[in-house]
Parts: structure tokens; sequence; C-alpha cells
């Protein structure tokens, strides 16, 4: 029952409406008495001969106004208990989604997309129906329950309502300890649930991959046996959960036997009428729902605690990146200066880079180039405050990164990744997502800038043009450049292109560089780039090897010299007139 102290936050939230509910069911509780005490008067009045019409209509009268009351209240109760726990699952599922918002790289390196699914699934249902059907159940069980053995040990018997109680004890014992083990069989049953929720989701994503190298039948293989395990965890919660209604059918059985008996012999004894009689053990059939009801409160309740702790869990998670107490509330603008001494990412104990020492210029255009892996992407994402694990200073302006709010520091920032993402919804709407009040003659100035306005309006559909999930339908190149243009839709005052010009041909991307000199002036562009034609005409290169800067200046000055960029440069220059003889 630990999970209902977990929830007394929210119970306190919703005490109007959880109050309105137990109040209501109390009293319905209270009502379900009135028809087997009607049954035992009209039991006693049959046998006396004295049972009149008039008395007949005035307690059917009585039972009529009794079914209508319980089920109108019935109805609001349901609203009041079951609309609350809706609210809280809403409540729980935003709280996650922000969470998720708030969490850094690092996280989702941790976690997999497939248990983060699951969490805002399955255990917000289970916390749902805890908070719902659990609170229910609890009290309506207690108050049934309550008012049925008051009423039989006030108004009938109370010698009678110890005997038939004998068994109760044991059921107590009983259904706590199938709790306990529920609550360990469902957390297992609810992991195993993640697992096949994230090897769905990495299957469906790599579709593409796993048809290309014939492994459909193995990753079937794969998916059967992650599904098997899912339904063998759930069956060993099922065979714990079978073994409620059982074991409170028996002690049901016991104490109707025990009523029965020793029920009799007192009303062969006289202490007891038969009217009496009858109406205990009606009283006694009202007491299996609760008998029931708490064996079904235990799974439930088992179920939420275990969602609940796994929910609990992940919002325990700390946000390791977070404004400071006094952050600036302005948009930064000026010079970047990269004073990093050392680097490295979280649980690892190597640098992954040092000395990274630089500044870039207002206005300026900076190409950092170097091999896969030599740090250029990170130094761009420690600009964003994605990572946060270096000794040194980065300066943006006047102040470091560290000193600006978080939102104020992004809305000054374009970033193009690596990884392109475009959404399941229009071309249009992809590219406005960075400004979705933006006017349509603006959505196509980025568009024609980043040289994708041509390829849009040669779809069918021109910018109304349906993206299908994660841009599928596009080429690599189409997808670059609409992500470039979503960059540039925010007229950022640093524009971070991460090697996002790789899938286009050597003319688009001389266009879309023509095109950025031109309509960014006076706007600062950092571009990471494998194919130095990208960054030749920048005011800065900046080449890295290993995660150290081994190279800075322009292209000349780099070319003048008989280092790395040198060697790169013609080695490319090689390639493309091989190219070039070869066609």
């Amino acid at each position: 029952m630990k999970v209902f102290l977990d929830l007394k936050w929210f119970f306190i939230l919703e005490k109007k409406s959880y109050l309105m509910g137990t109040l209501i069911l109390l009293l319905v509780a209270f009502l379900q008495l009135i028809p087997p005490k009607i049954v035992g008067v009209v039991v006693d009045s049959i046998k006396n001969n004295n049972f009149t019409t008039n008395q007949l209509m005035t307690l059917m009268l009585v039972l009529a106004g009794t079914a209508i009351s319980m089920y109108g209240l019935r109805f609001v109760w349901r609203i009041m208990i079951f609309g609350s726990a809706t609210k809280l699952s809403r409540l729980l599922r935003n709280r996650l989604y922000h969470h998720f918002t708030r969490m850094t790289p690092s996280f989702y390196q941790k976690k997999r997309v497939g248990d983060l699914m699951a969490h805002a699934t399955n255990d917000l249902q289970a916390i749902q129906q805890t908070a719902g059907s659990g609170v229910l159940t609890l009290i309506d069980s207690l108050a049934t329950g309550g008012f049925v053995i008051l009423a039989m040990a006030f108004t009938i018997s109370w010698k009678l309502t110890l005997i038939a109680l004998i068994p109760m004890p044991f059921m107590a014992l009983l259904t706590s300890y199938y709790g306990s083990l529920l609550h360990k069989r469902f957390h297992k049953a609810q992991e195993a649930f993640s697992s096949l929720n994230d090897k769905t989701q990495e299957s469906v994503s790599g579709i593409k991959v796993i048809k290309t190298f014939g492994q459909e039948k193995e990753d079937i293989k794969a998916f059967k046996d992650q599904s098997n395990d899912v339904v063998q965890k759930n069956m060993d919660v099922a065979r714990v959960d079978s073994l409620f209604d059982p074991t409170i059918s028996i002690i049901v059985g016991i104490s109707f036997f025990l009523s029965i008996v020793f029920g009799s012999r007192l009303v062969v004894s006289g202490e007891l009428t038969i009217g009496d009689l009858i109406s205990f053990t009606t009283y006694l059939g009202l007491l299996i729902w609760p008998m029931l009801a708490f064996g079904w409160l235990f799974n439930i309740v088992e179920r939420g605690r275990a969602s609940y702790d796994r929910v609990s869990s992940l919002l325990s998670e700390n946000v390791e990146i977070v404004d400071n107490e006094h952050a600036l509330e302005v948009r930064p603008s000026g010079d970047i200066v990269y004073r990093a001494d050392t680097f490295t990412y979280p649980n690892e104990e190597k640098n992954n880079l040092e000395n990274i020492h630089f500044t870039v210029k207002k206005g300026s255009t900076i190409g950092i180039v170097g091999k896969t892996g030599a740090g250029k992407t990170t130094v761009l994402r420690m600009l964003l405050r994605e990572f946060e694990g270096y000794t040194g200073e980065i300066r943006f302006g006047d102040h470091s990164i560290k000193e600006y709010k978080l939102s104020k520091l992004r809305e000054a920032i374009g970033y193009v990744p690596q990884e392109h993402f475009l959404f399941s919804t229009t071309i249009y709407e992809n590219i406005a997502f960075t400004n979705p009040q933006a006017e349509r003659k603006l959505v196509e100035e980025a568009a024609k800038l980043a040289q994708i306005h041509e390829d849009i309006m040669d779809f069918t559909h021109g910018y109304e043009t349906i993206v299908r999930e994660r841009g599928v339908s596009l080429s690599g190149g189409q997808k670059q450049r609409i992500s470039i243009a979503r960059a540039l839709l925010m007229e950022p005052e640093v524009l971070l292109l991460d090697d996002s010009l790789s899938a286009v041909d050597a003319k688009t991307e001389e266009a879309i560089l023509t095109s950025l000199r031109k309509n960014r002036s006076g706007k600062t562009t950092m571009i990471t780039a494998h194919r130095l034609s990208a960054i030749q005409h920048s005011d800065l290169i900046v080449v890295f090897e290993e995660g150290r800067i081994v190279e800075r200046g322009t292209h000349h000055e780099l070319m003048d010299g008989k280092g790395t960029y040198r060697e790169m440069y013609i080695r490319q220059q090689l390639e493309e007139l091989v190219e070039q003889g070869g066609e």
C-alpha cells in the first residue's frame, strides 16, 4: 500500500474530488445494507402470517428508491475518482515529457528510446489505474466490508459475526505474501516489455539496413525471443495473480460453512430467527465482493508501485546542464572565444580535447577540419552547452556562455547537425519549425538561400509535400538543405554547419556558400567539413588532429606550410582528378 503514500501529493492536490468521491462511496456502501435487511423482514413477516399489501408496497418503494439513488451516486463517484486518475496520468506524462526535453545527450546515450516510451505509456497506465480503480477498490472494500460487519454484529448477532470472521486473518496473510511476489514479478515484466518496445522501435527505424543485408530471419528470431520473454514474465505475474481468487473463494466458503453450521444452532436455540439467518447469509454474500476486491487491490497496487518506482527513478535523474541563478536573459552577440584546456565526455577517463584555444571574430566565417573523430563536432556542441565536461572557459560576447540563459544562448545559434532529422509533416512546417509565425515569403527566402526552393517546387504538392517519417522520401542532399533552410529562418547570430554539405554536389555547395556570404553579412558562421572546398574561403581555418589543434590560418597560409592541411588538400585534388579521368 506504500504507493498510496507516494501519491499523497496528488491526493492533496485533488482533495476535493477524492473527498467527494469517498463520501459518495460510503453512502453507496451504507445503502447496500438495506436490501438484505428487507429480505429478512419479509421472511419473518411471511413466517408469522402478518405480511400486508401496504407493507409490501412500502418495502418495494424503499428498494426502488435505494436502487435509483445508488445508480446516480455510482455515476458521480466514477466521474470524481476516475476523472482525477486521468488527470494524474496527464500530469505525470507532461512531467516526463518536460524532463525529457531538459536532459542532455548523455542521458539519451544511457537510456533506450523504447524504454522511455514504455515509461510514458504502460507505466503511466498502471499508475492511473492505481489512482482510479485502486482508490475505488480500497475505499469500497473497506466501507462495504466495514458496514456489513457492523450490520451483522449489531443488528443480528455479534457471536455469529466473530465465528464467520475466523478465517479472515489467513486471507490477509496470504494476500500480503502474494502481493510482495507480484511486485517483484511485475517489475521484471515491465522491464521485459521496455526491451521489446525498444527492439520494435529499433527494427522499424533500421528496416532498410536489415533488408539490405538480408537479416530479416535473424531479426524476426530476435524479436520472437524477446516477445517470448515478455510472455514468460507476464505468465509469472499471472501465476501469482491467479492465486488470489481461489484463496479468497476458499476463505469465503469456510465462512459460509461456519455461518450456516453455527447459525442453525442459534436458530434452534431461539437466539436468532430464520429471517435473521437469511439476512446474515445475505450480508455474508455482500462480503464476497470486498474480499475479492482486496485480492484485486493487491494486484493493482503492486503493479502501480512497480510502475511508479520506475517513473520516479526516471524523474529523479539529475538535469546536468541548468541555468545559473542569475543567468542573463539577453541574446548573446559578439566574438566567440574558446579557452578550453581539456574536455572529457561523461563516463570517460581519457581527454577527448586538449588545449582548444582560438577566437571567432563576429561576422567572420571559420572552417574546422580534421579526420573523423578529431573533435570537430564536439567543439560545436560545447558552444551549444550540450556538454560541460571541460576545464577553462568559452566566451560569447562579453560573458561566458554559462552566464546566459540556455534558451537565450540557443536562440542565438542555428545548428545544422550531421544527422538530419525531419518531422513527419509538410516541408513548409519542417522549415518553419524554428519560427512557426514566419510569413510564407520568409520561409521561401530561407529555402532559396539553402538552394532547395527549386527542388521543392518540382514536387507535386510543393511546400505542402508530406515528409514521411525521418525524411525517408527525400534524398540526403535534400534533407541537408531543408535542415539548413530551417536554421537560416531563425536568423541566428551564429550558424553552425556540422558537415552539412557532404551530400550535395560541388556546384550546389558553392551556390549555398556564396548565398551565405552575401546574405549573412555581419553574422558568424562556423563550418566543419571533410571536403575542404567547403571551408577554403573561410576567414580562419582550424585543423584538428586527435583532439588537438595542430594548425590554424587562412587557406593560403596553410597551403604555404607543409602540414596536415596541405596534405589533405592535395590528396583531395588528386582524388577529384582521378574521378574526372574515370568519367
